[in-house]
C-alpha cells in the first residue's frame, strides 16, 4: 500500500432523493478507476430498480457492483492481504448496523471508504444507520434537489401513494407498492399523521 491509501477514511454522500448522490459516488468511483486504483462496488439487494449487477444513477450512470443481501457479506469481496484501494457502498442506508463496522474496520486498515444514501426517510427522519455513519466520517458531502412543488432547494423525499402523500404510519421501505417520489424542500414535505 502506498502512503496515501494507509490515511483511510469514511466519506458520506447523502441527501434527499434526486440530489444526485448516485451520480456522485459514480463520479468518485471513475476517479478512482482512472487513476488506475482498485475499488469493489456493493450495493444492497433491494435496490434493484434498474439492475441486480450495476449500481445504476437516474442519469443511467453505471459502474458494475456486487449485490449483497447483509453488511457482512462484504466481507466475502474482500481479502485482507489485498486489500482496495477503495470500497463504495450505495444505498447504504439500507443495510443493517453491522456496515458501521465494516466502515471502521476498512477504514482503520487504509482504506477509502465512500457510502451513499439517504439521510432522512420520507417521514423526514434519520434513516437506518445514516446517523451514525455521518457522524464517524470524516468527510460528508451532503446534495440538495429541487422541490418539485415550488423550486426551492429540497431536502426531503416526499412519498405519493395513489396521488396522496404517504402516512406517517406507513413502512418505512416499501418494496414493490405503487409509489412515486418527490423532492420536497421543508415547508413543502406533508406527511400526514406526523406530530408537530
Amino acid at each position: 500500500m502506498d502512503l496515501e491509501s494507509k490515511a483511510g477514511s469514511i466519506e458520506v454522500i447523502c441527501g434527499c432523493m434526486f440530489a444526485g448522490k448516485t451520480e456522485e459516488l459514480v463520479r468518485r468511483i471513475r476517479r478512482i478507476e482512472y487513476a488506475k486504483k482498485n475499488v469493489i462496488i456493493f450495493k444492497p439487494g433491494i435496490d434493484n430498480r434498474y439492475s441486480d449487477t450495476e449500481v445504476v444513477s437516474h442519469n443511467n450512470r453505471r459502474v458494475k457492483s456486487v449485490q449483497i443481501k447483509e453488511a457482512k457479506d462484504i466481507y466475502k469481496y474482500i481479502k485482507e492481504d489485498n486489500l482496495p484501494y477503495a470500497i463504495a457502498i450505495d444505498e447504504v442506508q439500507f443495510l443493517d448496523n453491522e456496515v458501521i463496522n465494516i466502515c471502521e474496520h476498512y477504514a482503520d486498515l487504509g482504506v477509502r471508504v465512500i457510502v451513499a444514501g439517504l439521510d432522512q426517510d420520507f417521514r423526514g427522519e434519520p434513516f437506518g444507520v445514516m446517523p451514525e455513519l455521518l457522524a464517524r466520517a470524516e468527510e460528508v458531502t451532503k446534495l440538495t434537489a429541487i422541490c418539485q412543488v415550488c423550486g426551492a432547494p429540497a431536502t426531503r423525499t416526499q412519498r405519493i401513494i395513489d396521488g396522496r402523500p404517504a402516512d406517517y404510519n406507513d413502512p418505512i421501505v416499501l418494496v414493490g407498492a405503487k409509489e412515486q417520489y418527490e423532492a420536497r424542500c421543508r415547508h413543502c414535505h406533508d406527511v400526514p399523521g406526523k406530530k408537530k
